[in-house]
């Protein structure tokens, strides 16, 4: 059921690969909601993805950028406010990736060069893509900005390695930013720290089935779905939570705030 959450609004969406992912999830809630908007995500994984079958869907038009790019950056900017006709009300950053744990490295014996690309793909994109849209004030006022993150900024969790920084990182840039931002222009920029979810990115961490099963038993609601956290990212992109900004924002069904569940209890 739609509520018109969104009527009037644009927006620019990155991340989505493919059905699964959480990007694709919002876009589709997003033109069911009443919003236009564009679609980006890096070339290497446009290649990968189903991201045309998804702009058909929603009749977005897909501009490729390079998140890691100032220039790609002003680009998707610039040409996102000429294809929508407007200032850009709502912001999705989607974006993340690690070489270390693709590759396999272990925490104790990172690759450097490789832990610097999971810090400017997955964080300091994030920075870029605000600073970009600032310096262009391309963002309308009371518009918001959320960013997907996870858990393990806070919490030691051994299989999540260096994207443990780099979710720090991109919750303190929203933060910051997001402090900057709404004295100019009282754009709002917030972080979810969703549940585990089966995603390509998520599925590819060692060890994550075991651990999506554990959190679900954890959580006193279960496992926060990938729709549901579309949903959930669409009240922050709407103006219902125009007073919401600089936070982290848990959706995760209670797993953050249980120490221990019963069900977990009695299976040790």
């Amino acid at each position: 059921m739609a509520y018109g959450l969104l009527n009037g609004k644009r927006g620019i969406i990155s991340g989505a690969l493919n059905e699964q992912s959480i990007a694709w999830k919002v876009a589709l809630k997003a033109k069911e909601e009443g919003a236009i908007f564009t679609l980006t995500n890096a070339p290497i994984a446009m290649r990968m993805g189903e991201i045309n079958k998804l702009a058909e869907q929603c009749d977005a038009q897909i501009i490729p950028a390079d998140a890691t790019s100032t220039e790609d950056m002003d680009k998707l900017f610039t040409q996102s406010q000429e294809v929508l006709g407007g200032k850009i009300d709502f912001v999705l950053h989607s974006i993340g990736m690690s070489p270390n744990i693709r590759k396999g490295r272990a925490y104790t014996d990172l690759n450097y060069e490789w832990f610097k690309q999971s810090l400017d793909v997955s964080a300091m994109s994030l920075h870029k893509m605000l600073q970009v849209a600032y310096k262009q004030d391309a963002m309308a006022e009371w518009g918001s900005v959320v960013a997907l993150t996870y858990m393990a900024a806070q919490r030691t969790f051994p299989f999540y390695t260096d994207m443990a920084e780099a979710k720090a990182m991109l919750e303190s840039v929203a933060r910051s930013f997001g402090y900057h931002y709404g004295k100019f222009r009282k754009v709002r920029v917030n972080t979810v720290s969703q549940s585990p979810t089966v995603t390509t990115a998520g599925s590819g961490i060692g060890g994550f089935d075991k651990f999506y099963n554990f959190a679900d038993k954890i959580a006193p609601l279960g496992n926060a779905s990938a729709d549901q956290c579309a949903d959930y990212c669409l009240t922050l992109f709407s103006d219902f939570t125009r007073m919401v900004t600089m936070q982290n924002l848990f959706h995760d069904g209670g797993f953050v705030s249980t120490g221990v569940s019963q069900e977990v209890m009695e299976g040790l």
